[in-house]
């Protein structure tokens, strides 16, 4: 009897001690749930705030009481031409539409873009479903991409409806960069080594005005075999010649991000920046409910800012605003 008594209050103490503990446990849980959870709804509030101050800060400087001025500020949209609107890419099946900027991640951005359109067939016939897959080769072929100026070539003047109706209902984003760091990208990816696409049409001629060569050879690597490089100032001579856009315009790799996007004239929903691409990028899938989806291809690590000259600066001065970047102080002498 008395062992049974014993028994009784060793299962009592130890039922007693599990309850406990078990009690225990669960607030330690709760607890470390409600901090995930709080620091979660903290994390997505802060980037709430940063994209309503950066879509604040564009519509301030596109308004006409603003300080800022330049040529296309104030004009509609229906007065921006049709071959301007070649870079807004349009996802008909996710209501998406996104205007790539060349130098900041724009070759991830497409391949996402070809996965949600499913345009583009593997070989075994199906849609691509992994971003990773698509051969580079393809990703900034222009046919593969369904554009705004595009729908101007296969509905002619019914397409401005239509764009009206997408940029009304549809999710608009774009990814900026510091204008200069973008510069020097262009210039090391374009001229820093042998691409006879861009050496024929840009460098061949930037030699001849800018370094004295009055007849270089006649392709990159004949140049680089000779020692012969186009420098980075250069180049920089080259944007800030005012008979270079008189002969042609811009490059899209050198062009300015807002004569790409035209971000007065179209209210973008989301406004990413290299510099913060990794929680952009995250966000925004949430945004668009692909986060489950759709995996954002890795890259982009060195994202370092540095200065340049105020001639420069003059010519890129609408970029640095719109999208608050600091004004910089001096020349980096490369």
């Amino acid at each position: 009897m008395g062992m049974q008594r014993q028994l009784q209050c060793f299962f009592l103490v130890g039922s007693v001690f599990v309850i406990f503990f078990i009690i225990i446990c669960w607030d330690e849980m709760r607890d470390e749930t409600f901090y995930l959870h709080t620091a979660s709804s903290q994390d997505l509030t802060h980037l709430k705030l940063r994209q309503a101050h950066r879509r604040r800060v564009i519509r301030e400087l596109c308004s006409a009481k603003s300080s800022l001025n330049f040529k296309e500020k104030l004009i509609t949209f229906d007065r921006i031409p049709n071959k301007a609107l070649d870079h807004l890419i349009v996802d008909d099946h996710h209501g998406v539409i996104y205007c790539f900027v060349p130098k900041v991640a724009c070759t991830n951005w497409k391949r996402v873009m070809i996965v949600l359109s499913q345009n583009l067939k593997a070989p075994n016939g199906a849609p691509y479903l992994d971003p990773l897959d698509i051969p580079l080769t393809v990703i900034h072929n222009s046919t593969i991409h369904k554009t705004f100026n595009k729908l101007w070539r296969r509905f002619g003047r019914f397409s401005r409806p239509l764009m009206h109706h997408k940029l009304k209902n549809y999710t608009k984003f774009l990814f900026v960069r510091d204008p200069f760091v973008r510069l020097i990208s262009a210039f090391r990816d374009k001229f820093a080594k042998p691409d006879e696409y861009f050496y024929r049409k840009y460098g061949s001629t930037m030699l001849q005005r800018y370094a004295n060569i009055s007849t270089p050879p006649d392709s990159a690597q004949d140049a680089f075999a000779a020692g012969i490089r186009l420098s980075f100032t250069h180049f920089i001579q080259c944007l800030l010649d005012p008979q270079t856009e008189k002969e042609k315009p811009f490059n899209e790799h050198w062009q300015q991000m807002y004569r790409l996007c035209h971000p007065c004239q179209i209210d973008y929903d989301f406004v990413g920046k290299l510099e913060t691409l990794d929680e952009d990028t995250e966000h925004l899938l949430k945004i668009l409910g692909l986060e489950k989806y759709i995996h954002f291809p890795p890259g982009y690590k060195d994202r370092t800012s540095v200065d340049w000259e105020r001639k420069l600066y003059n010519l890129y001065e609408t970029d640095f605003r719109l999208f608050e970047y600091k004004k910089p102080e001096t020349l980096l002498d490369e």
